[in-house]
């Protein structure tokens, strides 16, 4: 097995050989729950589920988990402006995450950890890093990390630490820190912010030093891969590290994996600039969660993905094909012999998809070998050179490959009652020649999700996703 990755900080692709043997762990930035989470957002979180999904194809173990940030300023504003508190928010769009989660067909991770249960584990690592000398107080009570004091700051991101630091999620101002590049830890108590009584004094945690401590608590000081956008590089990646190695003296991450930006309209699908679609609205403009997760996986994950509905009916139309194909192969019948070179067709589409996997998750040309597959299958099935056997062994190695990019509707097939006598009813109209009873049963059939088809081998029929 030689998988390989392009780590962020190394600059490179690189080998990835696991920590343990057999076992990778791996962390995920999450969303922080203060609105409806965007297709941009899922971009980045969906090329984390590719991953694990792939590792797990190639017969490894994966640890997987993915933080909720519960607790920031934005959650605490919009709690203060709806009059409620700040979980009463975070539980209702932490929900909403959820249930697109399960509609655009994602993996859930082995662990998905909030924030606002894990205070401890932060106040603990502060503490350390009070210890060591790493962090300091200021007047109001908040702790701030003294980047001066961990010389190799900057390295994921290329930075002089001596420059100024931007993006912070704090204004620069807002407490008395000794040093503009400091970043805090922890946040003094505000009367109109929710606070917790701990070891360090009260307060909140600051945004970093939350993944940190989750990510420790359920994968250890040291881990394999870490993801996130490429927005996340600098400040909070950079700012992970550094106070993780400062209290542990190891290396945090062994990878860092790094998506690219969503475009929409040429520019970055973001929040802050309005420039946003959500799954609701897409599925609600007829696009099935199916082709929109085949659309968010669709380039490879460090280029940019331009959006729009040209890239949604380009996957619609192969969500179709594949469709058309899987209920081609189920209703297929023909008693001639195997094909006896069907082995090697599989057998090289197979070493495509995994060689291009391999090859830093490089899901273009995977892609490209599945619905070649598609074709040729077609082709054959138009000839009839395979056997209903190798329809059935067909059928199976597309739906292992879809381990992996989860874009096939499930198995189970059967219908119920009313619908299936639906079908019967329009195979008996077709048999009787009732062409008008046909028609009107195909209608309604397809009113109610179920494309039906008239084939050589008789009647197929097939969900509308």
């Amino acid at each position: 097995m030689t998988i390989r990755l392009h780590d962020t900080m190394a600059g490179a692709v690189r080998e990835f050989v696991p920590l343990e043997p057999g076992h990778v762990r791996v962390y995920s930035c999450g969303p922080t729950v203060y609105g409806p989470a965007h297709v941009g957002n899922f971009r980045s979180f969906l090329f984390a589920d590719l991953l694990v999904r792939y590792l797990r194809y190639r017969g490894l173990s994966v640890t997987w988990v993915m933080n909720i940030t519960d607790v920031d300023d934005k959650i605490i504003k919009g709690a203060r402006a709806e009059g409620v508190s700040i979980a009463a928010v975070s539980a209702r769009y932490r929900e909403s995450f959820l249930a697109d989660v399960k509609t655009i067909g994602m993996t859930m991770p082995d662990v998905m950890p909030s924030a606002t249960e894990h205070i401890p584990q932060m106040v603990d690592l502060i503490g350390k890093l009070l210890e060591r000398g790493n962090a300091y107080r200021t007047d109001d009570g908040s702790i701030f990390f003294r980047i001066a004091s961990w010389p190799p700051y900057g390295r994921l991101a290329r930075l002089d630490p001596e420059g100024m630091r931007v993006g912070e999620r704090v204004d620069a101002d807002e407490y008395g820190k000794d040093d503009v590049r400091d970043f805090a830890l922890w946040k003094g108590p505000k009367p109109d912010e929710p606070s917790w009584d701990t070891a360090i004094g009260s307060g909140r945690p600051g945004w970093h030093i939350e993944c940190s401590a989750m990510s420790m608590a359920y994968l250890g000081p040291s881990f394999d891969i870490h993801t996130g956008g490429i927005d996340l590089i600098f400040p909070h990646h950079q700012d992970e590290i550094a106070q993780s190695e400062a209290a542990t003296d190891k290396t945090f991450v062994a990878y860092w994996l790094h998506c690219a930006h969503l475009q929409m309209g040429g520019q970055k699908m973001a929040k802050s600039t309005g420039n946003i679609a959500r799954v609701a609205d897409i599925l609600a403009g007829g696009v099935s969660p199916r082709a929109l997760r085949l659309a968010l996986i669709s380039a490879h994950y460090r280029m940019g993905l331009s959006f729009g509905d040209d890239s949604l009916q380009s996957a619609s139309s192969a969500i179709d094909r594949l469709d058309t194909l899987l209920a081609a192969l189920s209703s297929y019948r023909d008693d001639c012999p195997d094909d006896a070179t069907l082995p090697a067709l599989l057998d090289g589409a197979r070493e495509a998809f995994v060689a291009a996997l391999d090859d830093d998750l490089n899901i273009s040309p995977a892609l490209a070998a599945v619905f070649e597959l598609v074709r040729e299958l077609n082709r054959r099935i138009d000839a009839r050179t395979i056997s209903t056997a190798d329809a059935g062994r067909a059928t199976e190695f597309i739906r292992d490959l879809d381990r992996v990019l989860g874009i096939v509707p499930a198995a189970d097939e059967s219908l119920d009652t009313e619908l299936q006598k639906l079908v019967d009813d329009r195979a008996a109209a077709r048999t009787a020649r009732d062409w008008a009873a046909s028609d009107r049963l195909r209608t309604v059939l397809a009113e109610r999700g179920i494309l039906v088809e008239d084939t050589r081998d008789g009647q197929r029929w097939r969900r509308a996703d």
